[in-house]
């Protein structure tokens, strides 16, 4: 047979559209303040996560981008078309929605009707309480360039700023107004508006170097290619290895090093879109003031980093400045940027010069006329308080001599006074700093002048501890007297409000207290701050007198508890039960945490879950018959197993109380733990609810030695046997 000359047409494949796409979105606005930037990435993160979830859109995870004048969304992966969905209504029962002939009924019809679908597809199923009619809905969903049109929108309006604005008739509440979007979902524009904008592919780059042209976008690749040839490195991170990269760069060739500050490269990343370090110089006469306040000038004025001599550690006449710019002669940036900060150094030196011709102790008689909260006085008022408790704290702590009780007493009634200088007008955050340094100035001991230096460290959550024992006493004085003080004035931190800082308060103390090892009673610690908080005479809210301790003690030991699964990773069932009851009890924060750690130590033990099982079954039996305890009879034991348990109990009673009171933690828990065998034979083999009254009776009272035995410890009752 001859093969045919003649070609057959190739059979073409039918092709099926793409399942996925890549998703761009872009927000182009006014400048953004730097602090906004980074949260709204954040957030926009979250709400496209949270929106794309619940309109079942299958995705990648989402990437977010930004720059001070753009907020950017990159999906990959996003599913060209929501996933099929079925959702059940149940409806009346079958015998409600049909009749005996399997005709519906007007409840059955009504049921469809409203759930719009037609009654004969009404479906039976089974439940547990019987038969029951449901409406099955099949939801095959939509184009999903449908739902972005209507979703993006909801997703912008939902960001969070710490300040917004509305700025068109729309009523969109934003933190700058949107000049332009960007939306491409598989290559094409989509229909998106917002703010009365449509969504288009043109970007523009930026402000100075892009050349207000706009730039054609086709997809990510082009998107970034584009905005880099116009000025602006959208990726955050890159912008910070870029800064991170010239700064090393112009140390090395200054022979400096750089100050670390992580707050001030996030400013440095978030005020730009294409960063260009630049290494200035400032009259080496400027270093004769503190290098506090150099340093915090350049940086709060300026956003300037300030470097130190490699050798010697200290400060050094240059700094760094970040530009959003590169032009040709960086020279004019440089001389620019020292003529600022020449204005700037020049009044922290005349502010500091005037500072000292006045006296610590002459400016404190001021502070009458500095208001500490209208309802608690003024910040004399404070001040005195503060003396009154360091008086009282600082005999709490180990090696403390009358000398180190006078020098406490001298810096509290100095700790204030830098509120009225100039420098700390100008700069809040150098409180305390200012207040050592003039202290010293003023010919006080270096004792009392650190620990004014140190009586508001920690200043954050990480941040460093006061290093003397009369800053720690000093800081403890201070927080503990606005706790009081707010609490007594019913100023109590509720959900996220927070206004004076008494969380900080709260988490400072425990930090010292734990972190130094101060072994003192944070309880009688707390009642002489309360009853120095009265003696000024302020109004009390109603219940303060009886519930104002207790009420303090559980606010701070809820950092307690913060503390313990943030820094110790333990079980929120350990720390609990170690902690339920501490605020009726002398509170030693730092025995309270080695109780804990010895508890998570032997949670790990296979024995324990067990006992834990045993304990609980005599615990709720007491607890349910609200047993008090009574005495024992030996008399009335009927089986072995009651004798062997009690027998072990009196046995160890003593034992476990002294290793407690020793401290000897695990030592007391090890000895809990060898109760099991004795506790499971005791369940074993007798019924406690027995018919005579007299030997029920005497077994709760046995199970009641047993419950007080481990209660002793920790409320064992706090306890979650894992798996259950």
């Amino acid at each position: 047979m001859k093969r045919s000359l003649v070609k057959k047409p190739r059979q073409q494949k039918s092709r099926s559209p793409k399942p996925i796409a890549d998703l761009l979105l872009e927000i182009g606005v006014e400048e953004l303040p730097y602090e906004f930037v980074k949260p709204a990435l954040c957030s926009l993160e979250e709400q496209v996560d949270l929106f794309f979830t619940f309109h079942n859109l299958s995705y990648d995870q989402p990437k977010v981008y930004g720059t001070p004048r753009r907020l950017v969304l990159f999906v990959e992966g996003l599913a060209i078309h929501q996933k099929a969905s079925t959702t059940e209504v149940m409806g009346p029962s079958k015998s409600v929605a049909f009749d005996q002939a399997g005709q519906p009924t007007k409840a059955g019809i009504g049921f469809a009707r409203g759930q719009g679908i037609q009654v004969e597809t009404l479906q039976v199923k089974q439940t547990p309480k019987g038969e029951y009619v449901f409406a099955v809905k099949e939801d095959k969903g939509r184009p999903t360039i449908t739902v972005l049109s209507e979703i993006i929108p909801k997703i912008l309006s939902e960001l969070s700023f710490p300040k917004a604005m509305k700025w068109n008739e729309t009523g969109l509440r934003f933190a700058r107004p949107i000049r332009w979007i960007v939306a491409l979902f598989g290559g094409k524009v989509a229909p998106i508006e917002v703010v009365g904008i449509k969504a288009g592919n043109r970007t523009y780059g930026h402000r100075v170097m892009g050349g207000g042209k706009p730039i054609i976008v086709k997809d990510f690749k082009t998107y970034n290619q584009g905005l880099e040839r116009r000025g602006v490195i959208v990726d955050p991170e890159r912008r910070r290895a870029t800064i991170q990269k010239q700064i090393d760069r112009l140390c090395v060739k200054a022979g400096v090093e750089l100050n670390d500050d992580d707050a001030l490269i996030d400013q440095a990343v978030y005020t730009t879109e294409w960063p260009c370090a630049v290494l200035g110089s400032f009259k080496p006469e400027y270093l004769e003031v503190p290098s506090e306040i150099l340093i915090t000038s350049m940086k709060e004025h300026q956003g300037f980093f300030s470097v130190k001599n490699k050798k010697s550690g200290k400060l050094a006449p240059h700094f760094i400045a970040i530009a959003n710019n590169q032009p040709k002669n960086m020279s004019l940036i440089r001389t620019g940027n020292e003529r600022v900060l020449a204005a700037r150094l020049a009044d922290a030196k005349f502010f500091f010069d005037e500072d000292r011709k006045v006296k610590l102790e002459e400016r404190g008689k001021k502070l009458t006329s500095v208001t500490f909260h209208y309802k608690l006085g003024t910040m004399a008022q404070k001040q005195e308080r503060l003396v009154k408790l360091v008086t009282i704290i600082a005999p709490f702590l180990k090696n403390v001599d009358d000398d180190l009780i006078n020098r406490c007493r001298k810096a509290a009634a100095l700790c204030k006074a830098d509120l009225l200088t100039g420098i700390v007008g100008e700069f809040p955050e150098l409180q305390g700093v200012m207040g050592g340094e003039y202290a010293k100035h003023d010919g006080e001991s270096e004792v009392v002048s650190r620990a004014i230096r140190e009586q508001y460290l920690p200043r954050a959550i990480e941040g460093e501890l006061p290093a003397t024992v009369a800053g720690q006493v000093l800081s403890l004085a201070d927080r503990l007297d606005s706790i009081a003080a707010f609490f007594y004035i019913g100023i109590v931190p509720t959900g996220s409000e927070d206004p004076f800082g008494l969380r900080r308060h709260a988490t400072a103390i425990v930090r010292i207290v734990i972190e130094e090892n101060l072994q003192i009673n944070l309880g009688t610690c707390i009642e002489h701050a309360m009853n120095v908080v009265a003696e000024d005479g302020f109004r009390s809210v109603p219940g303060f007198e009886h519930e104002g301790r207790r009420r303090i003690a559980e606010f701070i030991l809820e950092r307690v508890r913060h503390y313990g699964r943030i820094v110790y990773a333990m079980r929120d069932d350990v720390i609990e039960s170690v902690l339920k009851p501490a605020s009726d009890e002398a509170i030693d924060l730092v025995d309270l945490v080695q109780k804990m750690k010895a508890l998570e130590a032997v949670t790990k033990k296979p024995e324990f879950d067990p006992l834990i099982v045993g304990f609980k079954r005599a615990h709720r039996l007491v607890e349910k018959e609200q047993w008090t305890r009574e005495p024992v009879d030996q008399a009335r034991f009927q089986d072995a197993a009651e004798s062997a348990l009690h027998k072990a109990v009196v046995s160890e009673h003593g034992r476990i109380e002294a290793l407690v009171k020793a401290g000897e933690y695990s030592q007391a828990l090890d000895a809990l733990v060898g109760l099991k065998p004795a506790i499971d034979a005791f369940f074993a083999a007798v019924m406690v609810n027995a018919e005579d009254q007299a030997i029920r009776s005497n077994r709760l009272s046995l199970l009641k030695e047993v419950d007080e035995l481990f209660m002793s410890f920790a409320d064992f009752s706090q306890i979650v046997v894992q798996g259950r």
